[in-house]
């Protein structure tokens, strides 16, 4: 017997979440568990009346954390016993994965019933199945992961990216990391025309592999009939600075770039937390700067920052940390929806095709005037 909740209205959205943005969340394969995953969904529902669940796991665990959290009559459950664990290789749960979690939560979006997914889950599988189920864009080659990188701009955030969708990255790939990217900075952060700059060992431009000198032409020329300003190359200690909105790097430099930054932040806060228990003074000096250090640990607290975008497929994959708290794991529906709102796909993939039908008439009067 199918639920109230389970109705759906014409456009394939359970009846019961009619009217708000549906996120389809992957109960299943963070490090904390479900109770985690629930967790965040309740302090992302109290704070937003106009947001409604898919939840994707084992309907007996997950019923008792909805009643519990009082998400009832904002979530459905849609019951999927397997579990994609984080060691397993994307080509198995290709093969096996169908009875999943991580399956059924991008299956949603797919068929039109959530707007945006989150898992907490294995970054590779959710790839393959994201490109197999969700398909790419016309146009690009390479889906990217982009992130939020606390900086200081004005806004607090630099978008980067690839930071681990695919260790590779031609020089077409990087021109439409800068286009995806720069898209994202203008609906996810509001920044009306970002400022871009392509990561390289050096800032002249001379320096650097050959694909990023063909890059950068790429992006130049882009960037003059695109919403973005071209910076030119940036180096590393230029990523949590202000000169740029965008950097732009292969996937295998960002993850690495992204994996020291998280590892420096917790370096930080235990070397702080050890200064100030070091004597009676400086104990006393914590508690007179108590609102400074809470202040400081949540600009660099990684969990507040959550979230990896997957930019360049038909449908917003949004990828929360695998060892999110509730904490992380409402930060990154919150960025699910807000892209859902800003229609932040639907731009992406115009913008896509109409940058892709001008380099079409470059091409076919170039080849005329030849």
């Amino acid at each position: 017997m199918t639920s109230d909740l389970e109705v759906q209205d014409s456009s394939g959205v359970p009846a019961a979440l009619s009217g708000r943005i549906v996120i389809s969340v992957d109960a299943m394969g963070g490090d904390r568990g479900a109770d985690a995953v629930v967790a965040g969904m309740a302090e992302s529902a109290a704070k937003n009346p106009d947001i409604g669940f898919i939840l994707h796991g084992p309907k007996a665990d997950l019923e008792p954390l909805v009643a519990k959290r009082k998400l009832t009559e904002r979530c459905v459950i849609r019951d999927a016993g397997d579990v994609v664990t984080m060691d397993e290789k994307p080509s198995h749960v290709m093969r096996r994965g169908k009875g999943t979690s991580m399956w059924s939560t991008i299956e949603s979006v797919r068929n039109g019933e959530a707007a945006v997914a989150v898992s907490c889950g294995n970054t590779g599988a959710l790839m393959a199945i994201s490109m197999v189920r969700l398909r790419k864009l016309p146009g690009v080659d390479r889906p990217a992961i982009a992130c939020l990188w606390p900086s200081l701009n004005a806004n607090g955030f630099s978008v980067m990216l690839d930071v681990g969708a695919d260790i590779r990255a031609d020089q077409r790939d990087l021109m439409q990391y800068a286009l995806m990217g720069s898209a994202y900075a203008r609906d996810g952060l509001g920044i009306e025309r970002p400022r871009l700059g392509l990561l390289n060992v050096g800032t002249e431009e001379h320096k650097g592999r050959a694909e990023l000198k063909i890059a950068y032409d790429l992006i130049e020329t882009a960037s003059r009939r695109a919403d973005f300003d071209f910076h030119g190359f940036v180096e590393g200690g230029d990523i949590p600075g202000g000169e740029v909105d965008v950097i732009v790097t292969d996937g295998f430099t960002g993850n690495v770039a992204l994996k020291t930054a998280e590892g420096t932040a917790s370096l930080i806060r235990t070397f702080l937390s050890e200064a100030f228990k070091h004597t009676p003074l400086s104990r006393v000096a914590a508690l007179l700067a108590m609102t400074s250090l809470r202040r400081l640990s949540k600009r660099i607290d990684p969990r507040r920052n959550n979230g990896g975008v997957f930019l360049g497929l038909n449908g917003t994959v949004v990828k929360s940390h695998g060892s999110s708290d509730a904490t992380g794991v409402s930060s990154a529906i919150k960025l699910a929806f807000k892209l859902s709102e800003s229609r932040f796909n639907d731009r992406l993939a115009a913008r896509l095709s109409e940058l892709g039908e001008a380099d079409t008439d470059t091409q076919d009067r170039s080849a005329t005037d030849a």
